[in-house]
This record gives C-alpha cells, structure tokens and sequence, in this order.
C-alpha cells in the first residue's frame, strides 16, 4: 500500500504543464510580458480603477505547493458590483449564478502571464429569454468594464 502511494505521489509530481489558454468562441484571451503575480496585481488595480470590487479569488497554486506539488500559477478572481448584482436579480432570479464574472489568470511556460475571461454577454446570454432586452443592455455594459478592466491590466 505504502509503494503504491509513492508512486501515485511520483506521478503527480511529474505531472505535466498545463496547456496555455489559447483563444475561443465568447472568451477574451491576451497573452502578456506581465509575470504571474504582476498580472494579478495589474488585474485588482484595474478592477477598482472601474468600479468593480473583487468579490472572490481561488486557485489551486498555492494549496499544490503546500502539498509538495508544483503546477503553474492559477488564479481565479471574481469581479462585480452590488449595482449590477441587484439589477440583474430584478430581472432573473437564475442569471445571478453567474455573478461574480471571472478573469482567469495563468502563467506560461516562458515566465509570463495570460488574461483570459468569458465576455459577460457570452456568460449571460443563456438568460435572455428570461430577462429580456434589459439583461441584455447590462451585459454589453459589461462587456465594456470587463474589456478596459483587461486592457488596463496588460499594459
């Protein structure tokens, strides 16, 4: 049993890179000369800059180091404001699941960092027949806040 979970533990520590984001249908993905933890820095400034508070931030980085694993930075950070929070949940009950939106931040194999996040027209759009022409309107503005939040943050 004792050989089985060092081989297992060999095995995760080995285990290979993850692939870097690459662009898809309704994501913005930019690649950045930032590093790791300049991006997300970069990415909280910019946030605030447009009124957008960081509502969460996950990763599982930090909780594979502790554990002896080495994986390439990732974080998850959660941006909205309680103005939009309550406006959408005026006009669909299920569309607030989606809220906070998320930018994604992953490190690459060259030492640099990459912005991605899903448009929140995209992350929305499943609720429009819900909510109507409005819910639209509010993910466009969105769409606006969460494009200059990136390209503050990857200059």
């Amino acid at each position: 049993m004792r050989s089985l979970f060092a081989a297992l533990a060999l095995i995760c520590l080995t285990l290979p890179a993850a692939a870097e984001m690459t662009p898809r249908a309704g994501w913005s993905v930019t690649q950045t000369s930032k590093t790791y933890d300049q991006l997300i820095d970069a990415v909280k400034s910019a946030a605030k800059a447009n009124k957008m508070g960081v509502v969460t931030q996950a990763g599982p980085t930090g909780a594979a180091r502790n554990r002896g694993v080495t994986i390439p930075g990732n974080r998850v950070i959660g941006l909205f404001n309680n103005l939009y929070a309550v406006e959408v949940l005026g006009l669909s009950t299920a569309a607030m699941i989606e809220a906070p939106i998320r930018i994604y931040v992953t490190e690459n194999t060259d030492g640099t960092a990459t912005l991605s996040y899903k448009t929140p027209s995209t992350v929305f759009a499943p609720y429009k027949d819900e909510a109507g022409p409005d819910l639209a309107r509010i993910a466009g503005e969105l769409d606006a806040i969460f494009a200059a939040i990136a390209d503050m943050a990857v200059q």
